[in-house]
């Protein structure tokens, strides 16, 4: 079976052995140190310029990941007061090789043929000043990271990034750029949707395998003290977001918060999407870029 060794999960730093630094890069300041909260390594990647310092797999541009599960989770915490950058190259069933990018550094959504670029708002602390300002504005959030920013489960869903936004199929994802400023816990690649507010024994009352949802493996998972709920502590992004009536311009913490996920995973199993009209001109615009001739890449490898 294609990729079974990928299956049901893979944990990206555990498999490619990130300690050893054999089979990825790291330029500038990158250190692996224990965290507190977590309980575990975590690596910090920091720079005075977020380019400047990074963590990159596989070791060279040559070689390809080869990972073909759909979503992408990056367990992350961006650093306070800092900016970061994320690149992911992704291949299409065409042959063609994207970047995917996201950065609380970018001002508005970007595209072409071969780059998408999705500005990123931190989330704060649940009742802060910045979290409150967040859930009555969406303007001007974009930007370096507030001083609680929280520890954050990312799910990128890439095969819905490259369908939606040009039209394409999704292959593989070719390699993965962490750049300043981030601490990171783990990388996992899933055909499944993991929800962490899931225990294993409510999955299984709840028959949740069958619909593709399951709880997050434990080797991955943020530590949840005994009495507390994994979302008041901790993020949880999925991008696309599935029902979701806002523009896609940007990745962030849905307003109305994490009760949909916590409460009926089955809410986050894939459903027609809801396109604003703005988004559908935009799209519309891509897929004119695109179809008539290949566009070159704006950055070389």
């Amino acid at each position: 079976v294609p990729a079974a060794w990928q299956r049901p999960y893979l944990n990206v730093f555990k498999h490619f052995r990130v300690e050893e630094w054999k089979r990825s890069a790291r330029e500038g300041d990158v250190a692996a140190l224990t965290d507190a909260r977590l309980k575990g390594t975590v690596y910090r990647i920091r720079g005075a310029v977020p380019t400047s310092s990074y963590l990159q797999l596989p070791r060279t541009g040559t070689q390809s990941l080869g990972l073909v599960g759909r979503y992408l989770y990056l367990l992350f915490r961006p650093m306070p007061h800092k900016h970061f950058v994320v690149h992911l190259d992704v291949a299409t069933e065409e042959n063609q090789v994207v970047r995917i990018s996201f950065s609380n550094l970018f001002k508005e959504f970007k595209s072409t043929a071969t780059w998408l670029q999705f500005p990123f708002v931190c989330g704060a602390a649940k009742g802060s000043a910045h979290d409150r300002t967040a859930r009555t504005s969406r303007h001007d959030l974009v930007g370096a990271a507030p001083a609680d920013v929280r520890w954050t489960c990312l799910v990128l869903d890439l095969h819905s990034i490259l369908s939606l936004y040009l039209n394409r199929r999704y292959s593989h994802l070719k390699s993965i750029k962490l750049c300043s400023n981030l601490l990171v816990k783990n990388l996992c690649t899933s055909d499944l949707v993991f929800d962490p507010g899931v225990t294993f024994s409510e999955a299984r009352q709840a028959d949740l395998a069958c619909r593709g949802v399951a709880p997050m493996p434990r080797e991955m998972a943020f530590p949840v003290p005994k009495g507390e709920k994994w979302h008041d502590l901790y993020d949880y992004i999925r991008f696309p977001s599935e029902g979701s009536k806002l523009p896609y311009d940007s990745i962030q913490k849905s307003c109305s918060g994490p009760a949909a996920v916590s409460e009926d995973p089955v809410h986050q199993l894939p459903q027609t999407v809801m396109l604003t009209k703005a988004v559908r001109d935009r799209l519309s615009l891509v897929h004119q870029i695109t179809s008539p001739k290949a566009v070159s890449a704006p950055w070389k490898r």
